[in-house]
């Protein structure tokens, strides 16, 4: 069965990276961020790729409830609505922009890779899009910030949804993940529910799960 953005809503790729310091945030901006937009680009065809926030999560065994820490997300969840996304688009393009890019194909699509040592422990599971019924299985979940509001999707579970995951992935290795399409249809797959896992045949000594996250808004002609 395929497994692709458009079918499942993920797609796993082999994709080394040329960084490999997550230490300093300034150099992930500086450096990682110019290499994941091309990966992006080449991957879906995008013709615009504008990243506007990343995540390195690390697991620190005990407090895997303290998600101020940026610990793996234990929740099933996407990470915008659409309505967030379209807001996304006018908050981070310039205004003047905003308009002729809300006329043509738009995303979110996060690019997630392990770091410094394979995704053993808590590694990440996707649900693959055609077997959610979004009427039912999905809600939206305020976020308030001092300046402004975002909205999330929470997800219940429901016994038809299908779940995969890549067992022992590496930091050469990446899946993107779409948070929203703005092809609204039902042709495409237009989001992923994700959640982080505590696998039980994980080893015992596995290093805790490291790994990044980025978030872009895509574009096309």
């Amino acid at each position: 069965d395929t497994v692709s953005l458009d079918t499942t809503g993920f797609q796993y790729f082999h994709e080394p990276s040329k960084h490999k310091n997550f230490e300093d945030e300034e150099a992930v901006v500086r450096d990682y961020y110019p290499e994941s937009i091309e990966i992006i680009k080449r991957l879906t065809g995008a013709s615009r790729v504008v990243l506007f926030d990343h995540t390195i999560r690390r697991r620190l065994p005990g407090l895997e409830d303290q998600f101020a820490l940026r610990q793996p997300a234990g929740n099933v969840h996407v990470d915008q609505t659409f309505k967030a996304t379209v807001a996304r688009v006018h908050r981070h393009l310039p205004a003047a922009e905003v308009p002729k890019l809300l006329e043509r194909r738009f995303q979110i699509i996060n690019l997630w890779r392990p770091i410094n040592h394979p995704a053993i422990d808590w590694p990440l599971a996707l649900c693959d899009w055609r077997s959610v019924d979004a009427a039912t299985d999905t809600f939206p979940v305020t976020l308030s910030y001092p300046d402004r509001d975002g909205e999330t999707m929470g997800v219940k579970y429901n016994p038809n949804q299908k779940w995969k995951y890549l067992r022992g992935m590496t930091p050469d290795e990446i899946v993107l993940i779409k948070c929203a399409d703005s092809i609204q249809d039902g042709s495409v797959a237009t989001f992923t529910p994700h959640t982080a896992f505590n696998d039980p045949s994980t080893p015992e000594g596995t290093p805790p799960r490291e790994s990044i996250e980025l978030r872009s808004l895509v574009f096309y002609d």
